[in-house]
């Protein structure tokens, strides 16, 4: 049975995927779109970072 940090880390890693397949995908963004994909994006890898951490300690 998997970890809940290992949930965890699977849905943030879904999600930030997510993000970079719309941003990648779509040529019609503007710049205040692409700036709250990047915010969001940078929030999930911070998250996804911490999860790694508490997972290997």
């Amino acid at each position: 049975m998997q970890s809940t940090i290992d949930k965890v880390l699977e849905y943030y890693t879904f999600k930030s995927n997510k993000i970079l397949n719309e941003i990648n995908a779509s040529s019609t963004l503007t710049v205040d779109e692409i700036i709250e994909k990047g915010k969001k994006l940078k929030e999930l890898e911070f998250k996804i970072t911490a999860l790694e951490v508490a997972k290997s300690e």
